[in-house]
Formats: C-alpha cells, structure tokens, sequence
C-alpha cells in the first residue's frame, strides 16, 4: 500500500495531481503562470473544484498564454464569465488580465518569472519535513513577504495563503508529509 498526503484522499484526480504534479519543482513560466491563476481562483474553494475546471481555464484562457491573457478586452472577459467551466466570478476573471500584465512586467525585468519568484529561495526548494498534516501551516513569513512584493507589484488574488498554497503546487517548498511516497522524490527533484 502507497503512502500519500492525506489530502489527497481517494478522488483519482487529486491522487494523479499529487502523485505526478504537487510539490515538484517548476521552473518554467507557462506553468508557474497557470498555478498563478488556478491559485487565484481557488481563492474561497476548495483545490479540487479548481483541478475539475483545470481544462476549462485552459479552454477559454487561450491555453493560459499571459501574453495573450494581458491583451483581452473587457468585452472577452465578459463572455468568458459567462461560461460555466471555470469559476464565475468577476474579479478572479478579470484579475486573470491583470495577473497577466503584471507577469510580464516581471519578466521583462526580471528575465523570468521563475528567476524572480524562486530568488525568494534561493533557487533551491526548502525541505520542510512535517509528519502530520497539522504541522503544515497555511502561509509563513516568507509568503507573507512575497505576498507583499508580488502586490506591489500589481498582483490580484496573491495574498500570504495562496502564495504559500502557489509555493507548495511549484515545489518552492517541499510540504509532502515525511510518510508520504512523494516526499523523497520531490527532495531528490530539487
């Protein structure tokens, strides 16, 4: 018998999603730009409503290309709340356009997203070794200060819990419990 988070729990698509997805690092913009946006709309819900909406956010978000996103008209962002695949509401839509063009912002800056959001470690995953779910904590100091840069920024939807929640999906941290399968294997990713 495999060991995993208990989160996860017997929902085959939240076991694919942690067996194959939570907690391994992510360098790349496109990916860490999507979970920018998935994050944002979990805001409130439950993670495996969003992972149930997943291709729909894909669908109507042209793939989730940020420099298409930055580009939409309020017109576009009117007829894509009204579609039922994702989750309808008016400032998680909008706020996608707005994300977008601040994610460009920082890679114009920056040279990368990645290059500026991993800078907050260093480049490397911080290895938490928690052995229960209830020694995981919702956000920590350090997303509670990215949650301010990232703001500043021009960010909607990143405050301390989603960042923390953005840091777990993207493997900034490794928050797999010490008896879970994962937890090595993400550490060995690093």
């Amino acid at each position: 018998m495999i060991s995993r988070c208990s989160w996860c729990g017997n929902d085959s698509l939240y076991i694919d999603y942690h067996d194959k997805e939570w907690g391994v690092p992510v360098r790349d913009d496109a990916t860490l730009f999507e979970f920018l946006i998935m994050e944002g709309a979990q805001a409130g819900l439950s993670w495996i409503t969003i992972l149930r909406k997943r291709e729909g956010y894909h669908a109507l978000f042209d793939g989730l290309d940020a420099s298409k996103i930055a580009n939409y008209s309020d017109r576009k962002l009117e007829k894509i709340l009204q579609d039922p695949r994702i989750i309808r509401n008016r400032l998680k839509v909008f706020g996608a356009r707005k994300n977008a063009r601040a994610f460009l912002e920082v890679q114009s800056e920056f040279g990368s997203f990645s290059d500026y959001i991993w800078g907050f470690v260093d480049g490397q995953p911080i290895q938490n070794q928690w052995s229960s779910p209830a020694e995981v904590p919702a956000t920590t100091p350090l997303s509670d200060t990215i949650s301010k840069d990232i703001k500043k920024r021009g960010f909607t939807f990143v405050g301390s819990t989603i960042i923390y929640a953005h840091m777990q999906a993207t493997g900034m941290v490794n928050d797999h419990t010490t008896d879970c399968f994962r937890h090595s294997e993400c550490r060995d990713i690093s």
